[in-house]
């Protein structure tokens, strides 16, 4: 039985495969022998059709041209036999050429047959070895770059080394905020609002999707009151402002300038300033912090620096306390967050600068005591892009740089930046490479200008002469490419280029001044009285389109004015030359009736005229009438000659 099994298998084998099997297992092809492919065979066969079709198609192609070319030759003897003679000869000699080269072209791709795989060779090959590397076959190589090319492609390289080139100066706009100095600019991460803040205590918002050529603020309004603003600044979701201004209590206030929060005011009659709740000075500025919403940190007058959070307004959530190296107060005058938000750094009125862990309210982890000269007020710090380094502007009119890795010296200093603000700026470039400040002038003595520094070397490489007035903010928007410059006359500009910037100021430039409609003009102002008495309440406001065709509709409202009446009057109104005793009043009822003359001079005007020809008191009083006598006016030297002789003799 076991020899049994192997012998009835190869009989199944040889008579085929068991049609029960295949129906059982779903498909006819079960059970049958698996092909085998000789790849190298098939390859070599499809070379070979390759190449019998590539050496018909050549052949085709010769005999067409040899054709065209006997009419040719046919149409030039009966024109010019003497001529179609000597060009015979020359064509059978071409063709005899060819005839060879195609001959010696055939045995080739006999010889070698792996030249001649794929497509059919264009007729210009002919006679010509086959190089998958020719011009004809690939194309053509680009012609050489000339000399005028080559110096554009070096003049671009040379653009995109220099961070010059890259300032966004060509255009600007003005934006009128005011009179007096504009003192912050705040502007969104996305880079839709602008807000400024000035001296005049007004916050103005200006949106450039929504603004025409009229650069008009569309809404304005005083936060804190009658306080300076020195400090405006977007969150980094762009959805709530920290305003900071010369009181004591910084407020946050929403993207269409409504209050969110107010800081708590401390107990000024405590001697520890991390026991108190809030600050009790005066503010110098805020700043958000880069990475976690709704903490914000100030500096006081009260020689702290607090953090808060937006959602616990009654109390600051750390205080640190700059000292100096003799362990005294020190008033810190402009602090920042570090682009990471680990680290806060602070300027102090000794000219220090100090920086702290941000969790580590107690020591500072960096201490230089003499970044700027003491007694005077550094209005800014800033840290760079890639967090390494620290820039100052200091009131010595200087502005150094630092790096924080080896924060025992500047990296570089410059001088001559004359400053009169305390809240002179600077700031970094978005690509790391420049430092930008302003400098301030007195009234009628230059122009302020805005500064370029270039980080590298810290060359004075570039100048914007901005207006006739102090520069004191200066704002550098990544994502638009636009720079954004405060100055002393109440005037904010936006510097951009059409090429390398985005949106912002293009936005509004470009849209023409909407002119007013005159159903705007002739409206009335509709007033809300909510508490009013339903008799007394005006109807709720429409539309202008609407109000307007109401009014049309009303024969009152849409009554025409009658003219004035010429000559007398008639239907019962007065003329204005009329006879009757009501229209000499109407005329005569405005009239000016007042007497600037002296009374006195009056009377006695009349008073020998009375004398001569009593008229009315005087003939019932002749024989009573005492004699009148009028006082007369003596002149001084009349008077000194009436003197007494001893006040002559006394003088």
């Amino acid at each position: 039985m076991e020899r049994s099994g192997p012998s009835e298998a190869t009989g199944s084998d040889a008579s085929g495969p068991d049609p029960q099997l295949a129906v059982t297992m779903g498909f006819t092809g079960f059970g049958k022998k698996a092909r085998t492919f000789d790849l190298e065979a098939m390859f070599e066969q499809t070379r070979r059709t390759a190449v019998e079709r590539s050496r018909k198609t050549l052949e085709a192609r010769e005999k067409e041209e040899e054709m065209s070319r006997e009419k040719e030759l046919r149409q030039s003897e009966d024109i010019e036999p003497t001529s179609s003679r000597s060009n015979v000869v020359r064509d059978c000699s071409k063709s005899s050429s060819r005839d060879t080269s195609s001959s010696e072209s055939e045995e080739s791709s006999d010889s070698s047959d792996d030249e001649l795989i794929g497509p059919p060779l264009p007729p210009k090959m002919v006679g010509k070895p086959v190089n998958f590397m020719d011009e004809d076959i690939l194309g053509a190589l680009p012609p050489p770059l000339n000399e005028e090319e080559e110096a554009e492609e070096e003049e671009e390289e040379e653009e995109e080394e220099n961070p010059v080139h890259k300032i966004p100066d060509s255009h600007e706009i003005t934006l009128k905020h005011g009179t007096k100095t504009v003192s912050a600019l705040g502007l969104d991460p996305s880079g839709a609002r602008l807000v400024t803040g000035g001296y005049d205590y007004d916050v103005k918002f200006w949106d450039f999707a929504g603004m025409d050529a009229s650069f008009k603020a569309f809404r304005s309004l005083q936060p804190c009151e009658c306080h300076q603003i020195k400090s405006l600044q977007y969150s980094n979701t762009g959805d709530m402002i920290l305003v900071v201004s010369g009181s004591s209590q910084a407020k946050v206030i929403d993207r269409d300038g409504f209050e969110v929060m107010e800081c708590i005011k401390g107990d000024q009659y405590i001697v520890d300033m991390a026991n108190t709740k809030g600050h009790t000075a005066m503010l110098h500025t805020g700043s958000w912090h880069p990475k976690i919403k709704g903490e914000f940190m100030t500096c006081s007058n009260d020689a702290t620096v607090r953090t808060w959070e937006v959602e616990n307004p009654k109390k600051q959530k750390s205080v640190f306390k700059p000292r100096t190296m003799q362990g005294k107060k020190v008033i810190p005058t402009t602090c920042t967050y570090s682009r990471d938000g680990n680290l806060i750094a602070a300027a102090c009125q000794n000219g220090s600068i100090q920086i702290w862990d941000r969790n580590l309210t107690v020591h500072p982890k960096f201490h230089y005591k003499q970044a700027h000269d003491s007694g005077t007020d550094t209005s800014c710090v800033t840290f760079s892009y890639d967090g390494n380094v620290l820039a100052s502007r200091g009131g010595d009119d200087s502005l150094k740089l630092w790096d924080i890795r080896q924060f025992n010296k500047p990296l570089f200093s410059a001088s001559g930046l004359p400053t009169m603000f305390p809240m002179t700026d600077c700031c970094f470039s978005p690509d790391d490479k420049l430092i930008v400040t302003g400098t301030s002038v007195q009234r009628g003595c230059g122009s302020g200008k805005l500064v370029f520094f270039e980080r590298r070397t810290f060359q004075r490489v570039y100048e914007i002469d901005i207006t006739d007035a102090s520069v004191v903010r200066c704002l550098w928007h990544p994502k638009l490419n636009q720079i954004m410059v405060g100055t002393g006359n109440g005037l904010a500009k936006v510097y951009y280029d059409p090429n390398k910037s985005q949106r912002g100021a293009k936005l509004c430039v470009v849209k023409t001044q909407r002119k007013a409609k005159q159903a705007e003009t002739l409206t009335q102002d509709y007033i809300i009285t909510p508490h009013a008495l339903p008799m007394f309440r005006e109807p709720r406001q429409r539309s202008t389109r609407k109000q307007l065709e109401k009014d049309r509709l009303d024969p009152l409202k849409s009554h025409k004015p009658e003219p004035p009446v010429a000559g007398p009057g008639r239907g019962g109104r007065v003329g204005t030359h009329g006879g009757t005793l009501s229209s000499y009043i109407v005329k005569n009822i405005a009239l000016d009736k007042t007497d600037d003359s002296n009374p006195r001079e009056a009377i006695l005007r009349h008073a020998k005229a009375a004398e001569d020809n009593p008229y009315w008191v005087s003939p019932a009083y002749s024989k009573t009438q005492p004699k009148t006598m009028f006082a007369q006016v003596e002149s001084d030297d009349e008077e000194a000659k009436n003197e007494p002789e001893w006040k002559k003799r006394k003088i």
